[in-house]
């Protein structure tokens, strides 16, 4: 396999720290991106990878990281984008940005990144890898004049709004910039053994903390393994650009809101004008 250039976010913890140590043995030129600078270096310093801090709950953490991997990668490029960072939060929670922050984390902040990465990823071919879930299906229905959810919050329903978003913004992707060589999927890595909803006032922490959880959740090495099988693919060998998977699995159970391309239009534009593109 051809060695690529692969920025791998979210990549502190779980499934992403996961893929990060499984990609180590191969040729590719890995660069870590964590919100955590401890668990971050502990990764990289296993991985030999470079690696960045940023904050998605601060966007100009975000416009700061997407400056210093340009200058990064240089000439040479980036092959994968791995938008893998996110989580379930607990109450609504504004960021310093004024933007609630699982809609932030999830969605706004690496469409952020995508679109100012897109000269480089354009240049390379590159292959945008949206890390979703089912939960998009079980709990988004997204008004884009209300992406914060003010009107009725849920951490379920803030958290399947968002990750319908990235199902949503993989279509975008998908329909903008697939003829100018750019691929990007989205899926759902299994319910993974993770950290993840521990910080959350959902009801799916309990389902993660539960010995019954314990024995029906997919392993973090296996979530990685995932992960992996996308970056590494083939577009449209592999898997499909512009499609969503459960695992390894295309998958025709999206959400009806996925199927609606002008809702994809306005989605982006709104979010464009929020985080002021």
């Amino acid at each position: 396999m051809t060695a690529r250039t692969i920025v791998l976010t979210g990549a502190s913890d779980g499934i992403g720290a996961a893929a990060a140590r499984q990609l180590a043995a191969t040729d590719h030129r890995l660069i870590l991106v964590g919100r955590s600078p401890e668990k971050t270096k502990a990764v990289a310093d296993d991985t030999g990878a470079e690696y960045f801090f940023a904050d998605f709950a601060r966007l100009d953490d975000v416009r700061e990281l997407a400056a210093k991997l340009t200058d990064a990668v240089g000439a040479d490029g980036i092959h994968v984008l791995a938008n893998n960072a996110g989580g379930i939060f607990g109450d609504r929670t504004p960021t310093v940005d004024g933007f609630e922050k699982t809609i932030q984390v999830n969605h706004l902040a690496p469409f952020l990144l995508t679109n100012l990465l897109m000269p480089t990823l354009l240049a390379s071919k590159a292959a945008v890898i949206n890390t979703s879930s089912v939960g998009h299906r079980l709990f988004g229905h997204i008004d884009v004049d209300d992406l914060d959810n003010s009107k009725k919050f849920s951490a379920n329903k803030a958290y399947g709004d968002a990750k319908l978003a990235n199902v949503l913004f993989t279509k975008s992707l998908h329909t903008k910039f697939h003829p100018d060589g750019l691929s990007s999927v989205a899926f759902h890595p299994g319910t993974v053994q993770t950290n993840f909803a521990s910080d959350s006032s959902s009801l799916m922490r309990l389902v993660y903390r539960s010995f019954l959880g314990r024995l029906l959740l997919t392993s973090t090495e296996e979530g990685g393994a995932i992960l992996r099988w996308f970056i590494e693919g083939t577009p449209d060998e592999t898997w499909f650009s512009g499609a969503y998977y459960d695992e390894r699995t295309l998958s025709s159970k999206t959400n009806p809101q996925v199927d609606d391309p002008a809702l994809a239009e306005a989605l982006w534009q709104r979010s464009a004008e929020l985080v002021g593109l």
